[in-house]
């Protein structure tokens, strides 16, 4: 059996982020493998070759910002997308990570 790539592996979990829910890059990092490539998550999800089947705009920054490169549409796009499935975000902007935040557990 074929080994997934390092961007298989993100597009995987990033396919797992529940409607409504939202992750952060680290934490994709650390489901996909490895916690230290957040940054590659970025990477992966700004050439995400099918953003309809993988929802990248579900992922969000530490401190629940959106991307301000979000390469399908733009920043404002993002919220729009998160917005319409119920995502709650707080006055500064940000996305409410307490409420918002997927909950799967890093092992």
């Amino acid at each position: 059996m074929e080994e997934l790539t390092t961007f298989q592996r993100i597009y995987e979990v990033v396919k797992e982020i529940p409607y409504g829910k939202v992750a952060t890059y680290g934490q994709v990092a650390a489901l996909a493998g490895n916690r230290h490539l957040a940054k590659v998550v970025g990477y992966a999800l700004h050439v995400n070759p099918n953003p309809v089947i993988i929802p990248c705009y579900r992922v969000v920054n530490a401190k629940g910002e959106v991307s301000k490169a979000f390469a399908f549409g733009g920043v404002n796009r993002q919220i729009e997308l998160l917005e319409k499935e119920g995502v709650q975000f707080l006055e500064d902007g940000s996305v409410d990570m307490e409420v918002s935040r997927w909950a799967k557990l890093v092992f």
